[in-house]
């Protein structure tokens, strides 16, 4: 389906309807730091960043923003900010009088952490707890009415409420559901100055998530901009590539009105990429005018297992080195939009680009090319390129998309957040680490976290996770199991690859 939204303001800006896909970043500094944190929303800013979001875990935080904006406006910068709210909302309350926008998340707004514990409600019980949620949102909805204040309900696949997930499951569905049950809400207050985001960091629930919310709102009269991201993407070409493929997709299908790419870098390299992404699926204009029709996902149970193909004087040879003989889709790159379900169905993708910067190459692929292997659709995929880039880099860019995709899994899978306040250990550094030790294991998810916001939601999608608790301390997980607590970082390495070679040993 095509879907336009309404448009919105959040301070200076607009954004919805037909206006270029914004793009945002978040700090990583504390936000308690005003100088640090002043310092970093300027670099986003300069970089191309049209939102700055900065978490607030508590209220001290939350009334620091008071001199965080203070000093921005000082220094030129009339950029709208956001406040990043879980578990807290005595923090949104304060927040929400001083900044442009809060983003608060459904599933521990009002509800405790999840526990990953059954919560059978009958559906009386189901009604008191949503009039529940109501109560607790009625003080922040009319403190936002009153300043003006933009409002992100903001789902993580990570963080569903226990009673979702019993009622729906870690599914894109509950996804959905939990942020339609948020959204009547406010909109049953009259506030409309909303926008909504179905996260993940499995690129197939991201997009699945994301088309039945759209669908969803449609059903209820509401087009609310959708801020688009996958929520732990990880860093280098890997964060780039699976980026890329969940958001081209979307923006590819007319979704998607704001982009933040999540890497586990400086803040302000996010900014590059989201533009990049924008460029290759929307063109100069910055929105997509005629939307490509979304492509049905190939069922579950059929099985799948794409090939990566090489070409030579117009033949294709598998990675057995055997010689191709069914369906070759040649397609210029800027031609991928129009092919639809029926075509790439049980072919070979043959995409020509032509592009001299490796980077640029990668991004622009995994934008173009994402749609189609999330829907398991190509027997295979041969990449072309007339640039600079040739050979193998072209089969390992052709692994990659792959990869992100969960099309064909290759090699270990790392899934690490964008580092936050909240984060309480050198998180690339600590990526960097835990994939030097584990670059010999194949076909397993990591999962390297800051903090335990999202960690052991998105671990469900993980084999274990390595997650920043305490200060100095990690828990080492087995899926959303914690079966190692706040062990000393100096050590945390060491126990997570005897949990792996104790595990893979008795197998």
């Amino acid at each position: 389906m095509s879907y336009r939204s309404e448009i919105i303001r959040i301070g200076s800006l607009s954004m919805g309807g037909d206006l270029p896909v914004r793009i945002q970043s978040m700090t990583n500094t504390s936000t308690l730091d005003t100088g640090a944190s002043v310092s970093q929303c300027i670099r986003i800013i300069e970089a191309g960043g049209e939102l700055v979001r900065l978490t607030a875990q508590g209220v001290s935080e939350a009334e620091n923003l008071v001199n965080i904006k203070r000093e921005i406006r000082k220094a030129g910068f009339e950029t709208p900010l956001c406040a990043d709210i879980h578990f807290n909302p005595a923090a949104a309350e304060v927040a929400a009088r001083i900044v442009e926008k809060v983003r608060i998340n459904p599933g521990n707004y009002a509800d405790r952490r999840a526990s990953f514990i059954r919560q059978d409600l009958s559906a009386g019980e189901y009604r008191a707890e949503l009039e529940r949620i109501r109560d607790r949102l009625l003080p922040l909805i009319r403190i936002c009415r009153e300043y003006g204040t933009a409002v992100r309900i903001g789902v993580n696949h990570g963080s569903l409420s226990d009673r979702i997930m019993t009622r729906y499951g870690n599914t894109p569905e509950g996804m959905a559901v939990s942020a339609v049950e948020f959204l009547e809400i406010f909109t049953g207050e009259g506030f409309r100055n909303l926008v909504v985001s179905m996260k993940s960091s499995d690129t197939r629930v991201m997009v699945e998530a994301n088309r039945i919310l759209v669908r969803m709102m449609a059903d209820h009269d509401m087009h609310f901009p959708v801020h688009l991201g996958i929520t732990e993407a990880g860093e280098g070409e890997d964060g780039r590539i699976i980026s890329a493929t969940g958001s081209g997709t979307l923006l590819a299908e007319g979704i998607g009105d704001t982009l933040r790419v999540s890497l586990s870098e400086a803040p302000e390299r996010e900014i590059p990429v989201a533009r990049e992404i924008i460029r290759a699926v929307a063109g100069p204009a910055g929105r997509v005018q005629r939307p490509s029709p979304a492509l049905p996902f190939r069922s579950a149970g059929e099985h799948y297992l794409p090939q990566v193909f090489t070409e030579r004087d117009g033949r294709y040879t598998d990675e057995q080195g055997k010689p191709y003989t069914g369906n070759v889709l040649a397609v210029a790159a800027d031609g991928l939009a129009a092919l639809d379900g029926e075509q790439s169905f049980d072919t070979l993708l043959n995409p020509h680009f032509n592009e001299d910067n490796v980077e640029s190459l990668a991004i622009d692929a995994a934008a173009l090319l994402g749609r189609f292997f999330i829907a398991r659709h190509p027997s295979g995929l041969c990449i072309t390129n007339s640039g600079a880039v040739r050979g193998e880099a072209l089969r390992r860019l052709a692994f990659s998309v792959l990869q992100a995709t969960e099309a064909r899994i290759t090699r270990t899978r790392y899934i690490s957040c964008p580092t936050c306040g909240r984060t309480r250990f050198n998180l690339e550094e600590a990526v960097r680490r835990v994939k030097e030790a584990t670059s010999h294991l194949t076909g397993m998810k990591i999962a390297v976290m800051g903090c335990v916001v999202n960690g052991p939601g998105e671990m469900a999608g993980a084999d274990y996770g390595y997650v920043g608790a305490a200060e100095g301390k990690v828990h080492i997980y087995r899926g959303t199991e914690a079966v190692m607590k706040n062990v000393p970082e100096e050590e945390a390495l060491a126990k997570l690859l005897e949990l792996i070679e104790s595990d893979q040993a008795r197998r």
